[in-house]
């Protein structure tokens, strides 16, 4: 598993994270952050390396970290 609090995380990272385990496609994440399809690619490019992950299964496994992160978050809240 990933560990978030290894990695920097931005609160645009966190967000556009946040709708893709929601399910969102890459044109809707930048369609609700009023950004473009290209610039939420970089996020998502950015964050993979510097979480050092290069395939696939990884970004799924961190898009996932992200997600239970945040529902622990909200959970102890």
């Amino acid at each position: 598993m990933v560990n978030l609090d290894e990695i920097k995380v931005t609160a645009r990272d966190r967000q556009v994270l946040s709708l893709l385990t929601q399910g969102c496609s890459n044109k809707d994440i930048a369609g609700q952050l009023n950004i473009s399809p290209r610039t939420v690619k970089q996020h998502l490019r950015s964050l993979f390396l510097r979480a050092g992950i290069t395939e696939g299964r990884k970004r799924v496994r961190l898009a996932t970290a992200m997600f239970e992160k945040e529902h622990n978050e909200h959970a102890t809240a």
